[in-house]
Order: structure tokens, then sequence, then C-alpha cells
């Protein structure tokens, strides 16, 4: 009884009253201060499927991709769904978010302006002026328009970019769009000079071949890329990565090759003194020598030489499929003539 008289006392107390009068709701007492954000809105309809929120993303399961199921009158959505558990309202899927008007909002940016947003991509797009043949299919396919044309060259605003790849998809000719990959540079330098020195071994082996060639006829050959790929792993253990990096240098390797007669040189020496690197060389016990270790396939040599000592070809790779089904490097050596045109 003594506890129930207490409780009425209690709730007739003028304090208790006026704090149960003027107690703050939920919503007042968790208000959030100005500078923090709220939980992104994602407006679907302007959504173009690129991911750069998700690969933005810092907390594991707070946002992901998804897509309507198509109907008979157009194909479904794709976009962003919140997680709001796992949500941490750092606004970064908003910050590089490249539509206009933005997918995702949640409040003011305090943190990033703009152009100095980074998306946190593995490949860099990059267009290779000298097999590009300005047809414009990728600046029309970009959906956010960071392809550009100035001053007649088409440009990739990296700024802009946000990886999607479309581009890519779009560009008729093969090499003149490039995914570069912008990690293990220097794991890439040692594939690539693994590979150029690959090469040119094994055309320098078919040297008495090429001397037989005749100046209308054109030399191929194939180099199997098993060996090669199996190189390549070990120093960067993905496939995909390694397989796209050799089919750029392929596309894009043009080689100079020179052969070296010996038995047609008369010691004239006149190609001693032309030489640039010094890799000719003459005395009378040896004549005129040439160390390839020091040749920078110049084809001085080739100008100069009136006995046809020197031999000047220039090769270009295809990575491909042998009749066995194999993949392998295509191989085609096309002798040069005078006056030498590149």
């Amino acid at each position: 009884m003594s506890s129930v008289i207490w409780y009425m006392y209690e709730f007739a107390r003028k304090s208790w009253a006026e704090k149960f009068a003027g107690a703050k709701s939920e919503h007042e007492i968790m208000e959030k201060p100005d500078r923090f954000r709220d939980f992104p809105e994602v407006f679907k309809e302007y959504c173009i499927g690129c991911g750069a929120c998700t690969a933005a993303c810092p907390a594991p399961g707070a946002i992901k991709l998804v897509r309507d199921e198509d109907t008979a009158d157009q194909d479904g959505l794709t976009y962003p769904v919140i997680g709001v558990g796992a949500c941490i309202r750092c606004g970064f899927c908003a910050e590089v978010c490249p539509t206009d008007p933005k997918t995702l909002q949640c409040g003011e940016n305090h943190l990033i302006r703009e152009e100095f947003t980074i998306l946190p991509v593995e490949k860099m797009f990059v267009i290779d002026d000298y097999l590009c043949i300005r047809c414009k299919k990728c600046l029309k396919s970009c959906p956010i328009d960071a392809i550009k044309e100035e001053d007649n060259k088409i440009l990739v605003d990296q700024t802009k970019c946000i990886g999607c790849g479309d581009c890519l998809d779009s560009c008729p000719v093969k090499g003149a769009l490039k995914g570069i990959y912008i990690s293990n540079i220097e794991e890439q330098k040692q594939i690539i000079n693994l590979i150029v020195q690959a090469l040119e071994k094994a055309i320098e082996d078919r040297q008495e071949d090429l001397k037989k060639l005749p100046s209308d006829k054109i030399f191929k050959m194939e180099y199997p890329l098993v060996q090669l790929k199996e190189k390549a792993l070990n120093i960067i253990p993905k496939e995909e990565m390694v397989m796209d990096l050799m089919e750029k240098i392929t596309d894009r390797l043009k080689m100079r090759i020179i052969t070296w007669d010996e038995d047609k040189c008369n010691n004239c020496r006149l190609c001693v003194s032309e030489c640039p690197s010094g890799a000719i060389t003459y005395s009378e016990e040896t004549g005129v020598i040439r160390d390839p270790e020091k040749c920078l396939r110049c084809s001085t040599c080739y100008q100069t030489c009136p006995f046809g000592v020197a031999g000047y070809y220039l090769a270009k790779f295809l990575i491909d499929k042998n009749s066995n089904g194999e993949e392998v490097i295509l191989i085609t050596l096309k002798p040069s003539h005078l006056p030498v045109v590149e």
C-alpha cells in the first residue's frame, strides 16, 4: 500500500508533470548536425548501371546494384539499393555518381569538390591516336560525355570517365581504344620487356630464312603463346590482366629487323662511319663486324651499303589461334625497300 501511495505522490509533483508534458520526441533528440549527411536517396530512373557507387562504397554490404525484370514494353531498370543497416552515410556514392541529375542524393557535399573526385577504378581508358580513325563512335556511346574532340584528336577526360567500358565495345578498330591497368606498373614493364625480347630472339633465329626471302614476298612465322604466358603469370598472377596486356603489346608493336650477310661484304667501310651507335666496326683481322647488342635498327647501314650486306625488315604481330587451335603470336615480316618510309 505504501508503494502505491508513493507513486501517486510522485505523479502529483509539479516538477515531474512538467517534465512529462515537455518531453522531446526521438526525432528531436537524434536530430543530426548540419555537417552530417542523410542516408542516400535513390532515383532509379536516372541510373546508367555504371557501378561507380558500388566501387566507391567503403562499407561492406551498404550498396548493391539490382535489375528489375524485363516487361513486354521495356527492359528492366538497373539501379542501386541501399542497405541502411550497413550504410555509414559518407556520401561517397553520391560523389562519384556521374549522372545529371544524380541517381544518388544524400545531402550537401561538405568534403569533396567535384573536380577532385577520384573514381576507384582498376582500368584507365585511353585512345591511341596512332590507331584511331576518328569515327567518333566512342564519343557517341559515352553515357556521361567524358570523350571529346580537341585539335582533331579524340580524347578521354579522366576526371569524368567512370570506367564503364562502353567506348571500348563501340570502337571498330582493335587497339585504338585501350583499357590500361593502373596497378602493377613495374610488373607490366617487365612483361613488356619479356615479350619484346622473346619475339626479337625468335626472329633473329630465322635470319638465314630471311636472307633468302625475295623482295616481293612476305615472311610468316608463329610463336607459341603458352611459353610467354607462363612466364608472364609468374610476374603478375592475374590471367585476365596478363592476356589483356599481351594483346595490347602485339597490337601496337612494330619491330625493325636487321639481317647481316657477311658473304656479300667487300669491306668498303662506308657503313662503319655512318653507324650512329658504333655497332659496326672494322679491323684488319676481322674485317667489318656488326654488334647486334649495340644496333639501333635505324637502317642507316641498309641505306648506305652498296652490296646489300644489310637487310631491313618490318615485323608486325597478332595474337590468334593456328590451324591446331593453339594460341600463337602470328609474326609477319615484310622486306623494306629504298627509300625507307614509315
